[in-house]
């Protein structure tokens, strides 16, 4: 398994969330499906990670694969929290707006 660095980037639904136009923002299903993908990201992450590691432990895999692929998974997951930490804070700031 070569992983290039490359493939390390940023998710495709954040980096296609930031490029939508304003007509398509209006239709409310670009943030959800952005979100879903990127849900989607960190199970698909989680799961390679996983299997890396198996395939470590049985003797068939390579220790830089496993934990080159458990930092992908971290990082995804912790980009994941971060933009819902964003999400929430901007909720509670419209919510305290005065009306």
């Amino acid at each position: 398994m070569n992983i290039g660095i490359g493939s390390i980037g940023i998710p495709a639904p954040i980096a296609a969330a930031g490029a939508t136009t304003p007509s398509s923002t209006t239709s409310g299903a670009g943030f959800g499906s952005a979100l879903n993908k990127m849900i989607e990201t960190v199970d698909a992450s989680t799961g390679a990670a996983n299997s890396a590691v198996a395939d470590m432990l049985g003797g068939n895999g390579d220790v830089h694969e496993a934990m080159i692929a458990l930092q992908r998974a971290q990082m995804t997951l912790e980009l994941t929290v971060q933009v819902r930490n964003k999400f929430v804070q901007a909720y509670q700031d419209i919510m305290r707006m005065p009306v």
